[in-house]
């Protein structure tokens, strides 16, 4: 090629690198931070240890099955899983080496993906492995589309190798079967739910969410792994122990049969010349029969014990019942068959060959013993078999037996044959024992008449027995007590505190010689009982009344205090490249944070907070029931307290004017003034999840379950989008008022299918409102709970719950639809449980800050993702729940709210005192920002019904505007807090 045409194809190729698209275009870029990249990289090296362990417990399991019988269903099944988990683990490999280019690699087809390092050993030519072992080989035409497919191949898979686990009947492991059953569920799950994403696999917002998917997969893999490995150690020895006792039993008895075979030929010598009378013939049949029988035992005993030792035999129940039984049951039926038949056979011979009458006699009489019982424990043996068939092991022989009698029982004609004749000799038994008994008192009396009239004598010196007398005395010379002599007398005895000493109670206050007492009186008299309790209660309440006079002083709770650090070491501050720019500056600022007021803003947890969008007001709400709405200001000062008495309040939201203000119940929604003015009450008769306002102010959205409600400020339903299969969280709507974005969970995939253990799938979800269609959706496995927008409509922050960072997510603009890019996750240094939402703050929304439940404040770059500042808690156990940022500020502000009711206001000072930006009053008011909500419904709400107070409540005292309200000011209610004043709807 000359360097003309080298020239040109250069140039051709920058012209087409300048005309493509930029990548950010269409999909987000793979990460790009290398703390993502190194734990991504983790996370899928956990996943490859995993399936490599399982892979290695599926082959020690196949070496072990191989000395089974029956063995090769597992053996095949097994090897089946093992090439399909190759084929799982190149796709996920393949994934993350787009996610994680710098710490994942690509791997060819050719290795082997269960131990990647044996592709080292087929460079030896000499190395071959043995006959019985395959590696798995990837399917050359495998894609990332084809990831649910392989998922239900996976599934079913695994299906059938426990199927063929639960084959042997010898041994059953249900920690197994639920292990395995469990992976099912949660793979057809996963693949129901992947179906939805047809053609976005390699885009990396549906990568994460299937390297997300590995974590759970993971966790089935080790349950199997460990199952197996006990199944090894425990069921494989005791299937095999089973199997060699049968084979062992039919050995036995081929060498019975075998014994038994050589006797009969050898007693036949001694008849089988005699066919002269018909005695010597049946002889012969008889013997002949043996011989045949127990040959034939012998040969089936050595058949079964074959077939039971094949590797190759088909499992039980797939095989026909004549040859089971042929098998198994044939060998012992005809060993009895054949002693049965030389039995008859030597009883003959004995009359045949002219033995002695007592030979004979004896003869018959214990082979006729022996052939009966014989005979009774076959039938017996039979019955057993029969018994387990018919009821399935749930009843023995035995309970049979007894049921069968009783049925006989009660049936007319065993009454007739049984019970009657049975009752005539209880007639007659006893009828012969009166008699008797009768006979026996004659007998009696004569003999004592007769021994009375001899000791005629000595019975006259016998003492009278009309001299003893029968009344005892007492042989006490005390004399009885008067309570004993009142108790015999009324015949009752009194209760047992009737009798009890007076007792004293005292109580010694700790301080002088001041004590209390309490005396108990007892009555003398027997009381009713309505009168001794009353005795009872005065007398607590005298030891309660004593008891109180000496308080025991309470400590007041101590609140915990945070102080603003730079996370403890340089390695927070930005790389030095930043300092001096745009980042750079920032930082320090927010170092000078410091916490300016604090106060008690509720009596309970601080469920949210919002400042206005003219930062003119801080709203709050809580689950003491009420709602505070404070000015904002060099010290902050309570405006107006908002009760809710029928409901508590989980969410504030300003209007985008700053001039009217929801809060949200349970099953409803309050419109207020931001002088505490009730305008409406509007009663949704569900459970209200989220609220918004829409940017005009003229609406807001309700979250309520699958549906999202478009209502005026009236409560008039405007609209409403229903979005199947799904719990939403959280919503908030687009500037243009074209597109709102939802969070919520999946509550089943498009099969109907539930997950069985995994987590349920999360959705983030654009929905054009103009044309009711879902226009993107991306997954997500986190407990995803919150979403806000930025003023300019271009990204979105997402929070989730527990230990999940908050994320930024892009809205690019594709055609006439929007679709989510992930662009950054925002990650602390150390694992953090959140608190409630992140926020937008800074100007332009250049920050994100999110509070930990610990009382650490985090706050990033928005557009680096870099950690700026951490404001960690001084005390171990400090507690936040919320947090909210003063956007119309010109200094740093932001608020906390805590679980004991307190606020905190964080601010930074001023640059110059004589500049502007040092002013405290808001000198701009800004565009209203889409705020994040506290989604988490309190478990109290939803039992709570709303309705608009009467009266409004305010005390002039203390803000003498409000005595210029619309309503009749009146005092306040003892609940609410002194000082603070108190505005209810009219």
């Amino acid at each position: 090629m000359s360097i003309r045409a080298r020239a040109n194809v250069r140039l051709s190729r920058i012209a087409g690198a300048i005309q493509q698209p930029p990548f950010e275009d269409d999909r987000d870029v793979p990460t790009v931070d290398e703390h993502l990249q190194k734990v991504g990289a983790e996370a899928f090296n956990k996943f490859q240890r995993r399936v490599m362990n399982l892979d290695k417990e599926l082959r020690n399991f196949a070496n072990a099955a191989r000395q089974l019988g029956s063995s090769v269903g597992i053996l095949s099944s097994s090897y089946h899983l093992r090439g399909r988990l190759a084929q799982i683990l190149y796709l996920f490999r393949e994934n993350a080496a787009d996610l994680f280019p710098r710490k994942v690699r690509h791997q060819t087809r050719e290795e082997s993906l269960t131990n990647p390092n044996l592709h080292y050993l087929k460079t030896k030519r000499h190395h071959r492995a043995p006959p019985h072992v395959h590696n798995p080989i990837v399917d050359d035409k495998l894609d990332p589309e084809d990831i649910p497919e392989q998922l239900e191949l996976f599934a079913r898979d695994v299906t059938t190798f426990l199927d063929c686990l639960n084959e042997f009947p010898e041994f059953t492991d249900e920690s197994v079967n639920s292990a395995i059953l469990s992976l099912e569920g949660d793979l057809k799950y996963w693949a129901s739910c992947l179906k939805s994403y047809e053609g976005q696999f390699r885009y990396p917002a549906v990568q994460r969410y299937l390297h997300d998917l590995t974590s759970e997969m993971g966790d089935h893999i080790d349950s199997i792994t460990s199952s197996l490995s006990i199944f090894i150690d425990i069921g494989v020895p005791t299937i095999r122990f089973a199997q060699k006792h049968a084979s062992q039993n039919l050995l036995n008895l081929s060498t019975v049969a075998t014994f038994f075979s050589a006797v009969t030929a050898t007693t036949m010598q001694f008849s089988f010349d005699s066919h002269d009378t018909p005695l010597s013939n049946a002889v012969n049949s008889f013997w002949f029969t043996s011989l045949v029988f127990s040959i034939g035992a012998a040969v089936n005993s050595l058949l079964g014990l074959t077939w039971k030792q094949a590797m190759y035999r088909s499992p039980g129940h797939r095989v026909p019942w004549w040859v089971l039984i042929w098998i198994k049951r044939s060998p012992l039926a005809f060993l009895v068959l054949s002693v049965a038949c030389f039995s008859i056979g030597l009883i003959l011979f004995a009359y045949s060959s002219g033995q002695h009458s007592v030979t004979c006699t004896l003869t018959t009489v214990f082979s006729a013993c022996s052939i009966l019982g014989l005979t009774a424990v076959s039938a017996w043996f039979i019955s057993e078999r029969w018994a387990f068939s018919r009821h399935n092991g749930t009843k023995w022989l035995a309970d049979v037996l007894s049921e069968t009698r009783v049925k006989l029982k009660s049936t007319r004609s065993f009454k007739w044959l049984v019970y009657l004749p049975r009752a005539w000799m209880w007639t007659a038994s006893r009828w012969v024992k009166v008699q008797f008994r009768r006979f026996s008192e004659v007998v009696s009396e004569l003999s004592s008449r007769a021994v009375s009239h001899l000791h005629n004598d000595s019975e006259e010196k016998l003492p009278d027995p009309e001299a003893n007398s029968p009344i005892p005395t007492c042989a006490s010379p005390e004399p009885l007590s008067p309570h004993r002599r009142t108790a015999s007398d009324v015949g009752l005895l009194l209760p047992i505190a009737e009798v009890r000493s007076p007792t004293v109670t005292s109580f010694d206050g700790g301080e002088g010689d001041t004590v209390a007492s309490v005396t108990t009186e007892t009555l003398a008299t027997a009381a009713p009982p309505r009168g001794r309790f009353a005795n009872a209660v005065r007398a607590v309440i005298k030891m309660r009344v004593a008891s109180s006079a000496f308080p025991v002083e309470g400590r007041n709770p101590r609140r915990q205090r945070t102080m603003s650090s730079d996370g403890g070491s340089r390695g927070a501050e930005p790389a030095g490249v930043l300092k001096n720019s745009r980042v750079g500056t920032l930082v320090p600022r927010l170092r000078s944070l410091h916490t300016s007021q604090s106060f008690e803003a509720h009596s309970a947890l601080v469920r949210h907070l919002q400042f206005s969008p003219n930062g003119k007001f801080l709203a709050t709400s809580s689950w003491d029931r009420t709602s505070v709405i404070f000015k904002v200001g060099e010290t902050f000062t309570s405006h107006r307290i908002l009760a809710h008495p029928q409901g508590f309040v989980g969410q504030v939201a300003w209007s985008p004017s700053g001039h009217l203000l929801l809060t949200k119940l349970g099953r409803g929604v309050k419109l207020w003034t931001e002088d505490g003015v009730c305008k409406r009450t509007i009663d949704r008769r569900r459970n209200v999840q989220s609220i918004a306002w829409l940017p005009g102010g003229d609406g807001f959205l309700s979250v309520e379950g699958s549906d999202v409600t478009k209502l005026n400020l009236d409560g008039v339903v405007l609209a409403q989008y229903h979005l199947e299969r799904m719990i939403l969280h959280d919503v908030a709507a687009t500037q243009d008022n074209i597109r709102m974005v939802c969070v919520g969970t999946l509550t089943a995939s498009s099969d109907g299918l539930h997950p069985s253990k995994c987590r349920a799938e999360k959705q983030i979800i654009v929905y054009n409102m103009v044309k009711e269609e879902i226009e993107n959706r991306v997954p997500v496995l986190h407990e995803v709970r919150d979403i806000t927008l930025a003023r300019n409509d271009q990204m979105a922050l997402v929070s989730y719950e527990n230990k999940a960072p908050p994320q930024l997510w892009k809205l690019d603009p594709v055609k006439d639809t929007v679709r989510l890019s992930l662009r950054h996750t925002y990650m602390p240094k150390m694992t953090v449980d959140f608190a409630g939402p992140s926020y937008f703050g800074g100007k332009n929304d250049q920050l994100v800050l999110c509070a930990g439940k610990a009382g650490d404040i985090h706050i990033w770059d928005r557009e680096s993702a870099t950690l700026l500042h951490h404001i960690r808690s001084q005390t171990v156990g400090g507690d936040l729940t919320c947090i909210a940022w003063n956007h119309a500020w010109d200094t740093f502000m932001f608020a906390t709210g805590s679980h004991d009711g307190g606020v905190r206001i964080w601010t930074s000072p001023a640059p110059n005192l004589g500049s502007p930006e040092a002013s405290l009053a808001p000198s701009r008011v800004l565009t209203p920002s889409n705020t994040p909500r506290t989604m988490t419904p309190s478990p109290y709400d939803a039992e709570f019904r709303t309705d608009s107070p009467t009266v409004q409540l305010a005390d002039t005292q203390d803000d003498p505007s409000a005595a210029a309200g619309p309503a009749t000011a009146i005092k306040v209610q003892p609940q609410l807090q002194p000082g603070m004043s108190t505005a209810a709807a009219s």
